[in-house]
C-alpha cells in the first residue's frame, strides 16, 4: 500500500501536525497557564518583603526580631489555614475559591502599602497568610481535575514554574523599594492582582460534569472537615507521603536558607555574590527540572503506573551525589554544579506530589490532603531553619549540615519505596 493511501486511511498528516501544535492551547492547558501566573503573583507577593528590609525599617522602626516575626506570622497563619483552604476547595467550586483567594490577598497586598506602624504590618502579614492558604491546594486540585493520566504531572510541573519564578523574582520588590519606596511595590502588585482576579472570573471555571456517574458522585461529595482529616490521617500511604514531604521540606529549607552563608564562608565571597550564586543558578534549573520531572513521569506512566512514585525517587538518588560533590570541593564552579544537579532533580518530587496523592486517596479529599501537607511543610520548614541555626551556633561546619541533609534524602527515598510496594493496586485516575 502506498504512503498516500496509508495517510488517506487515517488522519491526514497536516491534521496530525496541526493537532500536535494546538494541543497545548486547549482549554485544559489554558487553565494551567492562567494558574501559573496566579502562582507567580502568589509567591512574589509573599517573598518580596524579605528583599526590602532596610527600606521598611527606615520608615517603620523595628528590631531584627520584629522583622523576623513578620515572616513567622505569615508562615504560621499560612500553614494553619492551608487544610481549611483545601477543604473549602473540596467542598465548593475550586475555581471560585481560587478567585476569592487571589482577590483577597491582592487587596491585602494593596492595603499593606498604606501601613505606617509595626502592628498594622504584622496584621496584614497574618491576613496575607490566611488568604493565600486557600490558593495552592485549590489550584493543584483543579489542574488534576482537568488533566488525567496522560498529562497530569507535566501540567503540575508547568504550574510549579510560576511558583518558582515568583520566588526568584522577589528581588524586584527590593529594586522598586530602592527606586521609589517600599510601599510602591505593594501598591503596584496589589492592583495587578485585583485586576487579574477580575479576569479570572471570566476565564476560570471548574471542569464540566461529563457523565451521570460523575454527577452522582459529585452530589455525594459533601464532606465535613474533621471527617476528611480523620480519613486522611488514618490512610497509611498518606501518612507515609506526609512524612516524606516533611523530610523533603527540612532539606529544602536547610539548603536554601543556609546556602548563601555556605558560599560566603567556604569560598570567602561577598554577601552579594554569595546570594547571587545561591539563587541565580538554582532557580532556573529548578524551573527546568520541575517540567522535565513531570514530562518523564507522564511518559513512563504509559507503561508503568508507579512512574510518578519512581521518578521522584530517582531524582533524589541523583540529588544526593550532587550535594556530596558540592561539599567536598574547594572549587566554587564544582560546588555550583553540584547544587545545580540537586536543584534540577529534587523538584521531580514537586511535579509529582499531587499526582501521587491522586493514586492513594479518594478524589473528594485531594485539596484537603494537599492543605495538610502544606501545614506540616510549614512547621518543619521553620524547625529546619531554626535547627540549622542551632547547629551553626554550636560551631558545626556547614559541610556536615549538608551531608546530614543528604542522609535525610535517603530516608525520603525509603518512604517512597514503601509507598511503591504498599500501593500494589494503583487507583485508576480520572
Amino acid at each position: 500500500m502506498s504512503i498516500k493511501n496509508k495517510l488517506d486511511l487515517g488522519t491526514p498528516a497536516k491534521d496530525i501536525r496541526l493537532s500536535s501544535m494546538t494541543t497545548f492551547w486547549s482549554k485544559e492547558w489554558l487553565i494551567v497557564y492562567f494558574l501559573c501566573l496566579v502562582g507567580l503573583l502568589n509567591y512574589l507577593d509573599r517573598t518580596m518583603m524579605s528583599t526590602m528590609r532596610s527600606s521598611i525599617i527606615e520608615k517603620i522602626p523595628m528590631s531584627n526580631a520584629q522583622f523576623g516575626m513578620l515572616s513567622s506570622v505569615f508562615l504560621f497563619s499560612y500553614g494553619i489555614f492551608s487544610p481549611i483552604g483545601g477543604f473549602l476547595a473540596d467542598r465548593f467550586q475550586r475555581s471560585r475559591v481560587i478567585i476569592f483567594s487571589t482577590c483577597i490577598w491582592s487587596v491585602v497586598t494593596w492595603m499593606t502599602s498604606y501601613v505606617t506602624n509595626f502592628d498594622m504590618l504584622l496584621l496584614t502579614r497574618a491576613c496575607m497568610g490566611i488568604s493565600e492558604a486557600c490558593y495552592l491546594p485549590a489550584a493543584l486540585a483543579l489542574i488534576t481535575d482537568y488533566h488525567g493520566n496522560k498529562t497530569r504531572s507535566l501540567a503540575i510541573g508547568i504550574h510549579m514554574t510560576g511558583i518558582i519564578a515568583g520566588q526568584s523574582l522577589g528581588f524586584v520588590g527590593g529594586w522598586i523599594a530602592e527606586l521609589h519606596s517600599w510601599n510602591y511595590a505593594f501598591f503596584i502588585f496589589g492592583i495587578v492582582g485585583v485586576f487579574y482576579a477580575i479576569i479570572l472570573v471570566f476565564v476560570l471555571k471548574d471542569k464540566p460534569v461529563q457523565s451521570e456517574a460523575i454527577a452522582n458522585r459529585l452530589v455525594e461529595k459533601k464532606i465535613h472537615f474533621f471527617q476528611a482529616v480523620r480519613t486522611l490521617l488514618t490512610n497509611f500511604n498518606f501518612s507515609l507521603l506526609l512524612s516524606f514531604w516533611c523530610l523533603l521540606g527540612i532539606v529544602g529549607w536547610l539548603i536554601m536558607g543556609w546556602l548563601p552563608t555556605y558560599y560566603q564562608e567556604h569560598f570567602n565571597l561577598s554577601q552579594g555574590i554569595a546570594g547571587l550564586y545561591a539563587t541565580g543558578y538554582l532557580y532556573p534549573f529548578s524551573m527546568v527540572g520541575v517540567v522535565v520531572g513531570g514530562l518523564l513521569a507522564d511518559r513512563w506512566n504509559k507503561t508503568n503506573k508507579s512512574a510518578r512514585i519512581l521518578i521522584p525517587a530517582i531524582g533524589l538518588l541523583i540529588a544526593i551525589p550532587g550535594i556530596l560533590l558540592a561539599v567536598n570541593t574547594n572549587l566554587i564552579e564544582i560546588a555550583i554544579l553540584g547544587f545545580m544537579i540537586y536543584a534540577f532533580t529534587k523538584v521531580f518530587s514537586d511535579a509529582n506530589l499531587m499526582p501521587i496523592l491522586c493514586t492513594i486517596i479518594d478524589e473528594k479529599y485531594r485539596a484537603t490532603a494537599y492543605g495538610i501537607l502544606n501545614l506540616f511543610a510549614c512547621i518543619v520548614g521553620g524547625i529546619g531553619i531554626y535547627a540549622g541555626g542551632i547547629l551553626r551556633d554550636s560551631n558545626i561546619s556547614m559541610d556536615y549540615i549538608f551531608i546530614f541533609a543528604s542522609f535525610v534524602l535517603l530516608l525520603c527515598i525509603l518512604l517512597l519505596t514503601i509507598i511503591y510496594f504498599t500501593s500494589k493496586k494503583i487507583k485508576t485516575e480520572i
